[in-house]
């Protein structure tokens, strides 16, 4: 079998950089928001449809990115932790999949980073994420990316992510899809959008793709 992680929320907790690098871009836009926003809720889309919903405006949008970008890539990266049981999981995986990957909507230059800073890149074959420019960001086209580049046959892979967004991808290819409930997104968030089964801790991913 073939896993695919997903990054954010799945393998590492992005929540601190994340929402100070948003609050970032939205001030230095001079955007007002409400100071008791659940920016928490914005953690998983990909960037561009985020700020797109908190800056409605073209424009504003492509600037808040490139703002939350220049802090991300300075210092918001590494406000970030790997997940209790991530570890452990992933050495028992690691002799059993044919291949292990990365399959986030982040950008490349960010996630191979992130998995290199918390000693996670001898885990994972290629870290696939999304191009500056936006491309590849949306899930279902990146899984196809992934599929394409490996070789890997749809029943052959399991995409293992925290969000609608990843198991609507996996769906949308045949791809077996694993929820789990330690990142921001809800058991009924996953089960409406197609989860074929849902995990608690990171120790039970294993049990459920290979035995």
């Amino acid at each position: 079998m073939h896993v695919l992680f997903d990054l954010d929320d799945t393998l590492t907790d992005p929540k601190e950089g994340f929402v100070k690098s948003v609050r970032f871009a939205l001030s230095e836009l001079d955007i007002e928001f409400d100071p008791d926003i659940d920016f928490e809720s914005y953690i998983g889309p990909p960037l561009h449809d985020t700020f797109g919903k908190l800056c409605g405006d073209g424009q504003l949008t492509e600037a808040a990115v490139s703002l939350y970008r220049k802090r991300y890539s300075e210092t918001g990266l590494f406000e970030n932790k790997v997940f209790e049981g991530i570890r452990e999981c992933l050495d028992k995986i690691v002799g059993a999949a044919e291949s292990i990957h990365v399959a986030t909507s982040k950008p490349t230059v960010f996630s191979e980073r992130i998995v290199e800073h918390f000693g996670l890149d001898k885990y994972f074959d290629v870290v696939f994420g999304s191009n500056l420019d936006g491309s590849l960001s949306d899930k279902t086209e990146l899984l196809e990316h992934v599929l394409e580049n490996q070789g890997i046959a749809p029943k052959d892979a399991v995409m293992i992510g925290d969000r609608r967004y990843d198991m609507i991808g996996a769906k949308n290819h045949g791809i077996g899809a694993l929820g789990v409930l330690w990142g921001y997104g809800s058991r009924e968030e996953l089960e409406g959008s197609g989860a074929d089964s849902i995990c608690a801790h990171p120790m039970e991913i294993y049990d459920r793709i290979f035995t």
